[in-house]
């Protein structure tokens, strides 16, 4: 649909046009603006002549097929673009060097024109309507994906958001202000951090609110309550400094705690909210919030085809800071129905018109019906037992069902992809304990040994270890999971019309577990530098010294499970203190039957 103004004449002239020339040079003298779910986005804010014009169009109504541009003197210039999934949908281009001038962008839908923007070359730009209404909310979203697109085979990982931020390929808001301001920020959140260091980032560059909250663990009996939100307009009506964003992340980052994530699901004071378990409410930029503390973001969603599998990608950070992309599977989205906490997938809560003097304030549960652009509030999470969330997640991300042996090599990826994860993780420590000859590393005492701060926090992996022993489970566990659910997989078709038995391919996988834990590998560095590999099945014959393995005090040897006798063991030149793994040894069961203690 053509997008021209209302009042007549204009709209007569545009349509006798029509006929005449082409459809991106029709109306181009009528009003232009973005339709009624696309719109049209363009970085830097303030564009000059000869610079790069990055332009994004987001849609939240369906695919956008390509840009168009027409230029200061009338020429049609169609751009090469990149796709975005949906929903939201976008398309992503760039304008390489545009003279000074109006430039006429329109983001098409079946050859016509679904919305229309124009741009001056050299005058100041639009930051949008100032709140999170929903053409932000997809803004955001799309913006999340593109920040962590990669192949879906790739393995992403960052030491810290710092170079994620840092890369115009990846981040359209890279100095956005025009004031080299992405140079003069750290960007080093850890897990509970990171959904709100983005937030307030994105806020930051597009001039909103933002909302947080501080907020307790908790209880072993009652999930954490939070404070009253504390509303920053900082950037409200301003290109703030770089200066102005240090200043209110750092205080955002000091109040939150991951307590923020594991809320009751009916609470409606909180920074984050559940939503329907429907591809619709699942945007990028979604949280997801474990019963113990951890914390992913939903950063995209690969969708089944006749040939592929379907995916859903998330990123978390972890206490060293560092950043990686994952999928979901329940070795690493962890749900458990526990009286301390309200796990699931939360959208965030913005800060909205509607408080004294139209201040914004953060809208209660009944009021997110979904009309107001945002994703509903529901409570259907709530009383799902964990293999009734996992299966529904599966429809969700595979509706056609799944090949048994297919499903194995997913699980089986997205275990190596958390052994690859840890081996970076251990050296950090490794690192660490070099750097510093002689230190001991300070063990907390009881359940604190999830949730302390400092070199402990940084370098011990306990919530990493109990989440990979859960991760083996489920793997060596898929084939009584066959037999549970055959629902959720597509038989293999035998002689005729008869199809394999559940328990046919329940034992035909647990064949193939046998084989593939011997084919796969990770190697880390020991004591003495020298490399050494394991295979997945050696790992899995390690369990038992995995389970004391977290404590960065011990050698490499024995962060691998290593043991007297066992062949890499002899390198290991240092012992946590004997106090330290007295206590270890206490804390075992909870790693045997990753069963986290209750606080």
């Amino acid at each position: 649909m053509f997008i021209c103004t209302r009042s007549f004449f204009p709209l007569l002239a545009c349509l006798l046009t029509l006929a005449l020339v082409t459809p991106s040079a029709a109306c181009a003298a009528a009003a232009c603006g973005p339709g009624s779910a696309v719109q049209i986005w363009t970085a830097p804010l303030a564009a000059q002549p000869g610079e790069p014009l990055q332009i994004m169009a987001v849609a939240t109504d369906g695919a956008l097929d390509g840009l168009s541009v027409v230029d200061p003197g009338g020429r049609q210039l169609d751009l090469t673009v990149t796709h975005g999934g949906g929903p939201p949908w976008s398309l992503r281009g760039t304008l390489p060097a545009p003279a000074r001038g109006s430039y006429r962008i329109e983001a098409l839908r079946g050859g016509r024109p679904a919305a229309c923007s124009e741009v001056g070359i050299g005058a100041s730009g639009n930051r949008g309507s100032g709140t999170w209404d929903q053409s932000t909310q997809a803004f955001f979203a799309a913006w999340v994906e593109q920040l962590f697109d990669a192949p879906p085979e790739q393995s992403l990982s960052f030491p810290s958001l710092e170079p994620v931020l840092r890369d115009p390929q990846r981040n359209f808001l890279y100095d956005y202000l025009r004031k080299g301001e992405d140079l003069r920020v750290a960007a080093e959140p850890d897990c509970a951090d990171l959904a709100y260091f983005l937030r307030a980032y994105f806020a930051w560059k597009l001039g909103l609110p933002v909302s947080f909250r501080a907020c307790g663990r908790g209880s072993a009996t009652s999930p954490p309550r939070c404070d009253a939100p504390e509303i920053d307009r900082s950037f409200v009506g301003t290109a703030a400094s770089a200066d102005t964003f240090r200043r209110v992340s750092r205080r955002i980052m000091d109040r939150v705690t991951s307590g923020g994530g594991r809320t009751a699901l009916d609470d409606s004071g909180t920074d984050f909210y559940p939503v329907p378990l429907e591809r619709n409410a699942l945007w990028p930029g979604t949280v997801y919030a474990d019963p113990y503390g951890h914390t992913l973001m939903i950063v995209k969603w690969v969708p089944q085809t006749a040939t592929r599998d379907g995916l859903l990608l998330a990123v978390d950070a972890q206490p060293d800071n560092s950043v990686a992309r994952k999928r979901f599977w329940e070795g690493t989205f962890l749900f458990a129905r526990t009286p301390s906490a309200g796990p699931g997938f939360k959208a965030y809560r913005p800060p909205l018109p509607g408080g004294p003097q139209g201040s914004p304030v953060p809208p209660a549960n009944g009021t997110l019906t979904g009309r107001a652009g945002l994703p509903p509030y529901s409570g259907s999470q709530e009383n799902l037992e964990p293999a009734e969330f996992y299966a529904r997640m599966e429809k969700l991300i595979n509706p056609r069902g799944l090949d048994p042996e297919a499903a194995y090599e997913a699980m089986l990826a997205a275990l190596m992809e958390q052994l690859e994860t840890r081996v970076q993780s251990v050296a950090n420590g490794e690192d660490y304990m070099r750097s510093h000859p002689g230190a001991v590393v300070p063990m907390p005492k009881g359940p604190a040994i999830f949730e302390t701060v400092g070199p402990w926090e940084d370098y011990a992996t306990p919530s990493r270890d109990m989440r990979l022993l859960i991760a083996l489970k489920v793997l060596e566990g898929l084939p009584e999971r066959i037999r549970k659910h055959p629902e959720l997989y597509v038989l293999k078709q035998l002689f005729g019309l008869k199809s394999e038995s559940a328990a046919e391919a329940a034992a035909r996988i647990e064949q193939l577990h046998a084989r593939r834990i011997r084919e796969k590998f990770i190697t880390y560095t020991r004591s003495d530098g020298s490399p050494f590999r394991l295979s997945l099945a050696d790992i899995y014959a390690r369990r038992p010294g995995l389970e004391v393995a977290y404590n960065p005090n011990d050698c490499v040897e024995r962060r691998w499970g290593a043991a007297p006798g066992l062949p890499d063991f002899g390198t290991c030149r240092r012992q946590a203190p004997s106090d330290q793994r007295t206590r270890m040894e206490e804390y075992r069961p909870w790693f045997h039957e990753a069963r986290r203690p209750p606080r």
